[in-house]
């Protein structure tokens, strides 16, 4: 069974600095799930920078390549490595433990199986890793979101804060 139904939606109207700023350090290795065009790549790449490394998934390889050029035009593709999602875990080889910060804005909502998604995404963090997780109110409503929030307690997250984001509804999580 595959974890992705379509890739992500995102809005360009969400100020990176606001929403990633504060959760992202020099030198961490943040993963960006469901990057689409890499509307936060980019930043997290210039926030986390020059000894730090953006990972960023997604499951359209011509949105990957349109993350590489970008990062190419501003010579940001040391920091940024690209990896393709499909219906396996894959795309989580050699990170178990090596994630820093996992990002999911507006996206699980696309996931087939949030459960195992969760859980893949939890396998990658660090010690002391967090995920960021967001989703568009459009799409997600309260209810729908406060389940998503309880499939992430059951994957082994418990809730740090409840991060403001403009039209979104958002939960930073850390594994137990």
């Amino acid at each position: 069974m595959g974890y992705f139904l379509a890739s992500p939606i995102r809005r360009f109207a969400h100020n990176p600095r606001k929403i990633l700023a504060p959760h992202v350090r020099e030198g961490m290795t943040v993963l960006d799930l469901g990057c689409g065009m890499g509307t936060f790549t980019l930043d997290l790449a210039r926030f986390a920078g020059p000894l730090g490394r953006v990972i960023a998934m997604d499951i359209q390889p011509r949105m990957l390549a349109e993350v590489e050029r970008r990062a190419t035009k501003a010579g940001l593709l040391d920091r940024v490595e690209m990896r393709l999602a499909g219906a396996d875990d894959s795309w989580t080889r050699g990170l178990a433990g090596k994630v820093d910060l996992a990002v999911a804005f507006f996206m699980v909502h696309e996931v087939s199986d949030v459960p195992g998604f969760l859980a893949l995404v939890r396998s990658t963090l660090a010690p002391g890793g967090r995920l960021l997780l967001a989703e568009p109110k459009i799409h997600v409503s309260s209810c729908a979101f406060a389940g998503t929030v309880e499939a992430a307690r059951k994957a082994g997250f418990e809730i740090i804060d409840y991060p403001r984001i403009t039209r979104g509804r958002a939960v930073l999580l850390a594994p137990l």
